[in-house]
This record gives structure tokens, C-alpha cells and sequence, in this order.
């Protein structure tokens, strides 16, 4: 199921051990838990997205960026995890 926008697969409980709540997934909030807002988010939901997998410039620039942040992310998985959505769920 689809939880993220960037594709990251939520865990409920590092989420809440981190943050001290549950979090369904930013597909269910208006905010991310942990900033004001997340560009990926903006982007994906300006253009009516479930997930970055559903764009017509996947994976753009943005994404990637995103992916690859040295503090945050993880080497490109939450790519693939798009990729995978898109051809399990598409739009």
C-alpha cells in the first residue's frame, strides 16, 4: 500500500520511537511529522500524485535529490519503491 509520496516505505514504529506519534503516511496528513513541509510532498500533491512514480518526469531532479541526501536518504530505494508502486497501482 501506498503511505509516502517520495516513496519511502513508513514504519510506524521508528516513526513513533522518534517523533512520539503515529503517522499514517504523508498521503493522510497535511504536514510532514518532522518539518513544516517537504518539497516532494508540494510537488507530488500540486500535480494531483499519489507518489512520484505516477509523473511523467520520474524521477526528476527533486526526487533524486532527495534520494541521494546523504543525511536522509537511502541510496535510491525510495526510487524503486515509485517504480514498483507505478506498475502495481497505476493511475
Amino acid at each position: 500500500m501506498v503511505k509516502s509520496r517520495c516513496g519511502i516505505v513508513c514504519d510506524t514504529e521508528k516513526c513513533k520511537e522518534a517523533f512520539g506519534v503515529d503517522c499514517p503516511g504523508c498521503l493522510y496528513i497535511s504536514k510532514p511529522i518532522w518539518a513544516d513541509s517537504c518539497p516532494v510532498k508540494d510537488c507530488c500533491e500540486g500535480k494531483k500524485h499519489n507518489h512520484c512514480g505516477e509523473c511523467e518526469d520520474f524521477p526528476c531532479e527533486l526526487l533524486k535529490s532527495f534520494a541521494y541526501d546523504e543525511e536522509h536518504g537511502d541510496d535510491g530505494a525510495m526510487i524503486e519503491q515509485c517504480r514498483e508502486w507505478a506498475k502495481l497501482y497505476p493511475k
